[in-house]
């Protein structure tokens, strides 16, 4: 009588299994550094909320520079999305607490003067500068 043969597994298959085990105990460990880094800095509840809006936005009016808006390619793309998520995020902190009104409205002001002559003229350049001046004060 002839016995059924027994596939051999390929070594590539018995390493799969640590491979994977390594993996997901990297994720745990990897995702409980994060939590005790959220806790231990105190980013939850309040301090989360419009002042962290505020920071955020200024921070990427920091790296903003207005001058690669109209750039081709990577420095083009991160100036406008530096200058979009600074938009924003004033103005969720301004919706959040009317004490970052000022920020958000000198922001609002800036795009929508680019929007209506094609750059950064005078007028923008100003409104731009008044949220960089809201932001060194906070």
């Amino acid at each position: 009588m002839q016995q059924p043969s027994e596939t051999p597994v390929s070594p590539a298959r018995r390493r799969t299994g640590p491979l994977l085990a390594a993996l997901a105990a990297g994720l745990v460990i990897g995702g409980a550094g994060v939590g005790a880094a959220w806790a231990l800095t105190g980013e939850s509840g309040a301090a989360a909320g419009p002042e962290a809006d505020a920071r955020a936005a200024c921070g990427a009016l920091e790296r903003f520079d207005e001058s690669r808006y109209t750039d081709e390619g990577p420095a083009g793309e991160a100036a406008l999305n530096r200058w979009g998520a600074a938009q924003a995020l004033s103005a969720s902190a301004a919706a959040g607490d009317e004490r970052y009104e000022p920020l958000a409205e000198a922001l609002r002001k800036s795009h929508h003067r680019v929007l209506s002559t094609f750059g950064f003229d005078a007028q923008a350049k100003k409104d731009l500068e008044r949220a960089r001046g809201i932001c060194a004060d906070l």
